[in-house]
């Protein structure tokens, strides 16, 4: 078993260079994302981040190409195991230096750095010792051992798969989304609940304060009616989210914005949330948290565009840089 898996250890391989060569080297969104990532930092520019990002690209597909081709020549195993080491190195330093931006890896995730992607690279480094060390073809390791070796690429692919992709992205929303079409939306029992509880009130309760708001001109119903201490029920944070990308303020200020969301918390009727970014540009750019306050009650099902409060504040030292209401 560990024979086959390690002169199968360069067709997996490519499988992984490949793809990411292939993104980095073509893909539209290289120039887009480069300067977003920890390597635009390092070289001070993004222009130049996207260069290395495509050249890397070209060195990552000549790496898959050559293990294919050449599966039992020692130099491009090593050459990817060395890869792998770089990679780590890299993400150690953009880990230190710059932890809310993204790794740039896949050329298609701007997401900031987690444990997948220290994963990946050492992924690659350990698939470079082992191709290294291939006796035999894959193809004819392949032709000998035809069930063991489809088991054993289905599951590295599977398991470098579940590496790459962002689960909260790629699996836990869209079975919220498919949640949610099967039960129905959680707010709708919620606003039909407090309207019967507002409508029909004992004596001994005190009652419920509403604020009657028309429906805006797409047709929007109106917010959750506020109680009388003036809160509303919290909707979920995916939908603060939602509202917030798709509203001015994030507009306005997402060229600021580096990562996904980072942290959340709830404050006086605010929700607020958390991004990393990088302030300025050249020599002058610096890493900022950037904060957005929105209502938390709000939705795109009660509201068109939301009041939204944009801090802009520097990592290091926490003085204000820019502030909007």
């Amino acid at each position: 078993m560990s024979a086959l898996a390690r002169d199968l250890a360069p067709l997996v391989l490519a499988g992984v260079l490949g793809p990411a060569g292939a993104g980095k080297l073509f893909g539209r969104g290289t120039a887009r994302q480069a300067p977003r990532t920890a390597l635009a930092r390092l070289l001070r520019d993004g222009g130049r981040a996207a260069l290395v990002l495509r050249v890397l690209g070209a060195v990552e597909l000549l790496l898959a190409a050559a293990l294919l081709a050449w599966p039992t020549t020692p130099l491009p195993g090593a050459a990817a195991a060395l890869l792998g080491v770089g990679f780590l190195g890299y993400l150690g330093y953009a880990r230190t230096a710059a932890p809310g931006s993204s790794c740039g890896c896949t050329a298609r995730q701007e997401a900031p750095l987690t444990w997948r992607a220290f994963a990946r690279a050492a992924a690659v480094l350990a698939g470079g010792a082992a191709a290294a060390l291939a006796r035999q073809p894959w193809w004819t390791a392949a032709a000998r051992h035809p069930a063991t070796a489809a088991c054993l690429v289905l599951a590295a692919a599977v398991a470098l798969t579940a590496l790459s992709a962002d689960p909260e992205r790629r699996w836990r929303m869209p079975l919220r989304r498919l949640r949610l079409r099967i039960a129905g939306h959680p707010l709708a029992a919620t606003a039909t609940a407090t309207a019967a509880a507002t409508a029909v009130t004992p004596a001994t309760t005190p009652a419920t304060t509403q604020v009657a708001v028309p429906p805006d001109a797409a047709g929007a119903p109106p917010p959750v009616p506020l109680t009388a201490a003036g809160a509303r029920t919290a909707v979920p944070v995916a939908a603060t989210v939602e509202l917030l990308e798709r509203s001015r303020a994030w507009q306005s200020a997402s060229r600021v914005v580096r990562s996904a969301l980072m942290d959340h918390w709830d404050d006086g009727g605010w929700r607020i949330l958390q991004f990393a970014g990088v302030y300025g540009g050249g020599t002058a750019a610096r890493p900022v948290l950037v904060l957005f306050a929105v209502d938390a009650a709000a939705s795109l099902d009660t509201v068109r565009e939301p009041a939204v409060r944009v801090s802009v504040i520097d990592a290091d030292s926490g003085a204000p840089v820019m502030a909007t209401a």
